[in-house]
């Protein structure tokens, strides 16, 4: 691999891992144009690879909330079951063929901007509100067919529903949330049924990348301003969400191209135009 490869996927790692570490979410949105623009993967090797990072960088910044007690069991219960069952159900579509290339990163592009406005819009703190135990399942079900069909975590999504419809403080929303992410990568990993073995050495420098990131994350959150950390973050997912976008189009536009000329080329010679032809 090139040292300028190595060095974009260490980076990415380590602002991932750092975003993971101050705000319990939305980091691992970053991953899969990281993947498919800058290390040239196609989506079917981005996915499985991305919900296998994911996961791990989850894990890896799960442990100073645990140690805090900084996780709510009863709302992650009512959003994780059917977050589970989503993540299998879009994983599975994945797996079967019924989501086109373009499609999942459409369905990203336009994930990564209800990220953005989601993020800049998120409370940071106030009185618990009451419980909405069936909104926030359906949630769940959304962010779990996000996971599977994306390869993102969905942290961003988790966290808003968990602060707005179960009334967690932040602090316990995203300790709650970082195992919600970590056990939806894996369903949904197992759910697409793909192991991305021949990118395997791409995670060495994602997750080096993301463990300097977290460190560094988790000694400077506290002196960080939320508010305008989120507004940052919002802008790196506005030019996600068109960079994805744009590669969406470029694939499908790609896979038009060859379809068009196939049935050119399948067309008899006599359906084809002769050159005597007035």
């Amino acid at each position: 691999m090139e040292p300028a490869s190595l060095a974009l996927l260490a980076g990415g790692g380590a602002l991932i891992g750092f975003l993971l570490s101050v705000l319990g979410a939305g980091g691992s949105i970053l991953l899969l144009p990281l993947l498919v623009s800058g290390a040239a993967l196609p989506t079917r090797e981005a996915v499985p690879l991305s919900l296998l990072v994911v996961m791990l960088l989850a894990l890896a910044n799960l442990g100073p909330y645990l140690r805090r007690g900084q996780f709510a069991p009863k709302p992650a219960l009512i959003l994780g079951l059917p977050a589970l069952a989503g993540s299998w159900i879009g994983g599975s579509w994945v797996k079967a063929g019924y989501v086109p290339e373009p499609v999942q990163l459409g369905v990203f592009a336009a994930a990564a901007l209800l990220a953005s406005w989601l993020l800049s819009h998120r409370p940071s703190g106030g009185p618990p509100r009451a419980g909405r135990p069936l909104l926030l399942a359906i949630q769940g079900v959304l962010v779990g067919l996000l996971t599977g069909i994306a390869g993102v975590g969905g942290g961003f999504a988790i966290v808003p529903a968990l602060v707005l419809l179960a009334g967690l403080p932040m602090a316990l929303a995203s300790g709650t949330s970082l195992l919600l992410i970590a056990v939806n990568a894996l369903v949904a990993l197992a759910a697409v049924g793909h192991w991305p073995a021949a990118s395997l050495p791409l995670m060495a420098p994602l997750l080096l990348g993301g463990a300097v990131g977290a460190v560094i994350g988790q000694r400077l959150a506290p002196h960080l301003n939320d508010r305008r950390l989120r507004q940052g973050f919002s802008m790196l997912l506005i030019g996600s969400a068109l960079l994805s976008g744009a590669e969406a189009w470029r694939r499908h536009h790609a896979s038009a191209v060859p379809s068009a000329s196939s049935s050119l080329q399948q067309r008899s010679p006599s359906q084809l135009p002769s050159a005597d032809a007035p």
